[in-house]
């Protein structure tokens, strides 16, 4: 699998006005609509195509963009800026067909008022700050989601937020193609990680499908030794070996297990055009190792993965990881495992058994084998590595058993204080906001979850855009959070949700 081009993906601008203002005015609105959406098209901070789809003057105009939109598979949104009064009862019937997101730009295509000329021509041409305050009452009234992003279309700031919920709808448009396998079922007893699959598809679009061991063994059995050769020197090539696992050592054939599981995944998910998949350790039967060195790889290619069946959050980091493309900072499956309590503030460090993505590596990744302690099997081969100081954010998605709740909460990341010689896993040490106490209690009376997709890519905008598009519940744990208001949010979204 490869990611998509987000240029291939296409964000419409559609212009609103009417005829009242006649035919030059209505000239002008298009020559100036045009000016805009090439300049933002050009915008380094657009990551998809932008493309300019008309004024629309009449309820006819507005339905049948609407449509158009619904119809055309590279759309992933829409943005509508009102230049003129656009009266909003004409909106209403598009509005209500249209099933991708928007969101509503107010600018105006003059960046300041010319004093010593403005005249009732100008003021009917640059009337943007009452014509969108229609628009937004009737989306408002209809009770539509959508970001509202206010400021010149020149202002980096303004293109800045354009950009971060354009990369959200790609990531809804990606989740509404998501296909994951899932070998195995759930890791037994465990809560957090079940969740209504039904209701994923009806929600976020994203399908699950489960299989057995015995349908990927085949894939696995496959491989031929000229392909595992090829494998193995492209993997020489782009990590560092633990000794021992060269060509020829005692544990070579160790490592080569590995890849040869980790080519039948990659076969086995491109036949059935899955993009991403999840397992448990508590069902290998039929492979000689837990998936390790393979799920971190196939999750730097772009494939979601979550541990002990933990499909949501398969879902999500696929999503997180097309929404991410070109941006700085890797996107990870993480684990809340174990803390760091010293006084004057607590860590904690995040890993798990073997599957960190390497994107998140601060340096060249190290290619190991050693025993797992869990699951009965051989030995498996994993990359070891620690994650850099920074920003960055951590998501679950759980759910609540009448709706799904998604948790965000900013982290700084730090670096690691030793060496950890004797813990052979990827991990990341960080604080979390707006301290250790407040948000990890937080994180809990939320119900957060144990698994993750852990970003130093994506921002908690980026999060909040995609739940609004999504229709689903979001709490955020940042630097302004506190345990009361924290907690009042838990319970107004009870209100709101249930």
């Amino acid at each position: 699998m490869s990611l998509p081009d987000l240029k291939s993906r296409k964000v419409w601008l559609v212009v609103g006005s009417q005829h009242l203002y006649g035919e030059e005015t209505l000239a002008k609105v298009e020559a100036q609509a045009r000016e805009v959406a090439g300049h933002l098209a050009g915008s380094p901070a657009m990551p998809a195509s932008l493309a300019f789809e008309g004024v629309v003057t009449t309820p006819t105009e507005i339905l049948s963009v609407c449509k158009r939109a619904n119809d055309d598979d590279a759309c992933v949104g829409l943005v509508f800026w009102m230049h003129t009064f656009s009266p909003a009862k004409m909106w209403i019937a598009g509005l209500q067909a249209l099933q991708k997101p928007f969101c509503q730009l107010n600018t105006q295509y003059a960046a300041e008022i010319p004093w010593s000329t403005i005249d009732m021509d100008y003021m009917n041409l640059n009337q943007s700050a009452h014509g969108d305050r229609e628009f937004g009452f009737i989306c408002s009234r209809l009770r539509i989601e959508r970001r509202v992003v206010v400021g010149h279309w020149k202002s980096e700031g303004v293109q800045r937020q354009l950009g971060a919920w354009t990369r959200a709808a790609i990531g809804r448009d990606a989740l509404r193609r998501a296909r994951i396998a899932r070998f195995g079922d759930n890791m037994r007893q465990v809560a957090v990680t079940e969740g209504d699959k039904v209701e994923a598809q009806i929600r976020l679009g994203a399908t699950v499908d489960g299989y057995g061991l015995g349908d990927l063994v085949p894939f696995v059995d496959a491989v031929s030794d000229a392909r595992l050769r090829e494998e193995f020197d492209v993997v020489a090539g782009a990590y560092e070996l633990q000794d021992g696992l060269e060509a020829g050592a005692d544990r070579h054939g160790s490592l080569l297990d590995a890849l040869r599981i980790e080519l039948g995944l990659r076969d086995f998910l491109t036949e059935h055009d899955y993009q991403g998949f999840t397992d448990t350790f508590e069902n290998l039967h039929g492979l000689k190792q837990l998936p390790g060195i393979g799920a971190q790889r196939l999750m730097a290619d772009g494939y979601g993965f979550g541990a002990e069946g933990d499909w949501k959050t398969a879902v999500m980091l696929h999503a997180a990881k097309v929404m991410a493309q070109g941006l700085s900072g890797g996107t990870s499956f993480m684990e809340d495992y174990t803390y760091h309590l010293p006084d004057g503030g607590g860590l904690c460090l995040g890993s798990h058994m073997l599957e960190v993505c390497p994107t998140i590596a601060a340096g060249r990744p190290r290619v190991e084998v050693h025993p797992l302690g869990i699951g009965g099997k051989e030995d498996p081969a994993r990359l070891v590595f620690t994650a850099p100081p920074g920003e960055a954010t951590n998501v679950a998605m759980v759910d609540m058993g009448d709706r799904f709740r998604m948790i965000c909460g900013e982290l700084d990341v730090v670096d690691v204080p030793h060496d950890m010689p004797n813990l052979p896993t990827a991990a990341a040490l960080w604080k979390t906001q707006p301290d250790f106490e407040t948000g990890t209690a937080a994180w809990m009376h939320a119900g957060g979850a144990h698994h993750s997709v852990f970003s130093m890519a994506l921002k908690t905008e980026h999060f909040r855009d995609l739940a609004e598009m999504l229709g689903i519940e979001l709490l955020v744990i940042d630097e302004a959070t506190t345990l009361p208001a924290f907690k009042r949010d838990i319970r107004l979204g009870e209100a709101a949700y249930s």
